[in-house]
């Protein structure tokens, strides 16, 4: 029996390595929602088993033409406030009216069982730039708070595994936990010196109190825009814990390999690291020990 599923943001990164993962199952139908079609590789939009329609999240019309007959909606939205909060709403509303089965995020209503996937930061973005928690010129660490704070990752590719297998799994609801590995900086930076054979150091650049003063001091600032203190916000909710997914992790699917801040190096030169959040390297994950 086949599967429908309906992904949201279709054009997006994460969206594209889960498209490939799912593809993989000869009994999985795509439906894809995005506002511009023409960005969908034509390889995926050529295929039989594979559907875009084209949209607003906003457009309720269009949103129920595209939840419709789907077993499982999955959303990889990635925006502003308006997007991330009123374009869910919009698009669980079309699921409840529509009867989806599973919805990938939300345990609010009647007839929609939700799901969420939680996998601590992305491999690919703790090495962004914009971050500023990895210098590729200084191939300096850099992090708030406590010396020794712990980070807990999982690589895209990886997330994609687990994100899969969790939509083809009917039984799957409730909060999902998967952290591909948890390292404080000063580990990440000692497998950064043994993959690449090159010093680096770990810098603390203040309190945890300091960036929070710091990160809303830049918000209320009338002409501050989330460009300009994002980054903050995100490492204050890294450092302060309250967005821990561990200890207590799924162990439902043993048969995906978690993929280590050390493996994920081994698989990307250091060169590219600053980019691969753009272009996701999937490097092979380790056998379990």
């Amino acid at each position: 029996m086949s599967t429908t599923v309906g992904i949201a943001g279709f054009t997006g990164q994460f969206a594209q390595l889960l498209s490939s993962r799912l593809l993989k199952s000869s009994n999985v139908n795509l439906r894809g929602f995005c506002r511009n079609a023409s960005k969908v590789a034509q390889s995926l939009s050529s295929l039989l088993n594979v559907e875009v329609i084209q949209g607003e999240a906003q457009d309720r019309s269009l949103l129920s033409k595209f939840v419709k007959g789907c077993d499982i909606v999955v959303c990889c939205y990635q925006g502003d406030d308006k997007l991330m909060i009123d374009g869910q709403k919009a698009l669980i509303d079309a699921c409840e009216a529509e009867q989806v089965p599973r919805y990938a995020y939300l345990e609010t209503k009647e007839t929609v069982k939700g799901v969420h996937i939680l996998i601590g930061v992305f491999f690919e973005t703790l090495f962004s730039p914009y971050f500023e928690i990895y210098d590729a010129k200084t191939k300096t660490f850099s992090h708030w708070g406590e010396p020794g704070v712990l980070f807990e990752g999982t690589s895209f590719g990886n997330a994609a595994d687990y994100t899969a297998r969790v939509i083809l799994d009917k039984n799957a609801t409730g909060v999902k936990r998967f952290v591909g590995d948890t390292k404080s900086l000063n580990d990440i930076a000692q497998s950064f010196e043994k993959v690449y054979n090159v010093k680096s150091d770990v810098v603390v650049k203040g309190s945890a109190k300091e960036l929070y003063d710091k990160m809303w001091s830049v918000r209320q600032q009338p002409s501050s825009s989330p460009a300009d203190y994002m980054a903050m916000f995100y490492q204050h909710y890294i450092i302060n814990e309250q967005t821990y997914v561990g200890p207590y992790l799924d162990i439902t699917y043993p048969d995906i390999k978690r993929l280590s801040f050390e493996d994920f190096m081994k698989g990307v030169a250091v060169d590219k690291l600053p980019n691969t959040y753009r272009n996701p390297v999937v490097p092979k994950a380790r056998s379990e020990e």
